[in-house]
């Protein structure tokens, strides 16, 4: 809980010491205070985006039953879940998406996206910047050097002007760890500083006392307290700015703003308010953690929200041998009662949901994990990691839909043509949102860097 109340020793100001730690602190709480230099010009490209919604199923989804059905492979390989025939004539999609694939007129598919890299830590890391972990298959990685290449949210943040009290930046309703507690590297600001992070919002949406703690002030505090704690901020930061001559105190001091800006917002603290939904527009989205985050991506988005990263649940009955999508054990049953039902439910939802506000066109929703599966069963009816080929949609934005390019072979286990690294992916999410990747920002020391190494998919682009 967010609190700007204390007690504790007074320094000559009449100011407590724990007053001035708990004010400076509120980044700490997740509200982003800033130490960054003056962002680049972008580059300009032709992207339609003005934002961007990442579905990422935190585990590794098979290719074999989602996006890339293989039915003239061996049954070992091909799996439970037959191919249906999608809107896109010719287009097949595993028999568990038939919402998906009744809106695969909407969908650029990727069959042949690789890392090369099989472990989750490793692998994400590539997925969630562009750029290969040091050294690959490493498992359990945590952040830091040489692996500190910041997350696409944080470059957003980097480049962009804030557009409201909200962060340009969001994860929800959880960050990404593995089952030892290790926490994947690349989804934070890296060597631009913890500043950028993409804020993290923890919360169960689809819990019935559901709420965003970081907004919950406590009872003794309204807004007129709040506001006094705004002036006492703004006492110290001049007192500060005095004796410094720091150049980033204006970017301290901004963000400041922002954090108690946020709090005293109606309505951007209402962009998190489910309750505001119909239940029949909750309902379309799947009444699952998963689900209810996708709905809360697309409030955000209406929000001013540049880019929301809503990441697959980790919650605490998820089995410790095959959790999230991470399928090494009876996978079939883990698709059909648990992982897709509610990932085509909530996919689909979000995408006629923002066609009817007429959003779809200027918000580019991409759907990815760090791997895919094994082509061949394991001996526990599971599918284990692999990196070697795997899918990803994309839609909006700017995508053309109806399209799929890439293919694997006829095990699902290799390209065979139309070859993707992440840094491509990379590439055109950022062309999409209308930055070339020839775009420079510089990290904490000045050093200049393109936010991507990889191509621009053409093919995919309307």
């Amino acid at each position: 809980m967010l609190s700007l109340q204390s007690t504790g020793i007074r320094l000559c100001d009449r100011v407590t010491r724990r007053e001035m730690l708990r004010i400076g602190g509120l980044g700490m709480c997740g509200l982003g205070l800033s130490q960054l230099l003056a962002p680049q010009a972008k580059a300009a490209s032709n992207g339609r985006a003005r934002s961007c919604i990442v579905l990422f199923l935190m585990g590794g989804a098979p290719q074999h039953s989602t996006w890339d059905p293989k039915p003239g492979a061996p049954e070992n390989v091909r799996g439970d879940f037959a191919p249906i025939s999608t809107s896109v004539p010719g287009v097949q999609f595993g028999e568990l998406m038939p919402d998906l694939a009744r809106r695969a007129h909407q969908l650029a598919v990727l069959r042949a996206v690789s890392t090369g890299d099989n472990a989750h830590s490793s692998s994400g890391y590539y997925m969630l910047t562009g750029r290969k972990h040091v050294p690959q298959n490493a498992e359990n990685a945590n952040p830091g050097a040489p692996n500190d290449w910041p997350n696409w949210g944080s470059v957003v943040q980097r480049l962009e002007t804030p557009r409201g009290h909200l962060p340009d930046a969001v994860r929800l309703p959880c960050h990404i760890f593995n089952t030892d507690g290790s926490i994947w590297p690349g989804q934070d600001g890296g060597m631009l500083g913890r500043s950028v992070d993409p804020w993290l919002f923890r919360c169960q949406p689809s819990s019935p006392d559901y709420r965003i703690s970081e907004f919950q002030l406590p009872d003794s505090m309204n807004l007129s307290r709040l506001q006094g704690r705004q002036q006492l901020a703004r006492h110290l930061d001049q007192k500060v700015q005095a004796t410094s001559a720091s150049t980033h105190l204006g970017a301290f001091a901004a963000q400041q703003e922002r954090a108690y800006g946020l709090l005293a917002d109606a309505a951007s603290r209402g962009a998190f308010d489910l309750q505001s939904e119909s239940p029949e527009t909750r309902a379309k989205y799947s009444d699952t953690p998963f689900g209810q985050s996708c709905l809360l991506a697309r409030r955000l988005i209406e929000a001013d929200v540049r880019l929301v990263q809503v990441n697959w649940y980790r919650g605490p009955d998820e089995p410790t041998d095959s959790p999230c999508w991470d399928s090494h054990r009876d996978e079939s049953k883990r698709l059909k009662d648990v992982l897709v039902p509610p990932t085509d439910a909530a996919f689909s939802a979000l995408l006629d949901d923002l066609q009817e506000r007429g959003m779809l066109d200027e918000t580019l929703v991409v759907c990815m994990s760090e791997f895919g599966r094994t082509p061949k069963f394991n001996g526990r009816a599971g599918r284990d990691h692999w990196g070697h080929v795997f899918s990803v949609a994309l839609a909006g934005g700017g995508i053309q839909g109806g399209v799929v390019h890439g293919a694997s072979d006829e095990l699902g286990a290799y390209p065979t043509s139309g070859l993707v690294h992440p840094e491509d992916l990379t590439a055109t999410i950022f062309h999409a949102l209308g930055y070339t990747p020839e775009t420079v920002f510089h990290d904490q020391v000045d050093r200049p860097h393109p936010i991507s190494t990889g191509r621009v998919i053409e093919q995919i682009l309307a």
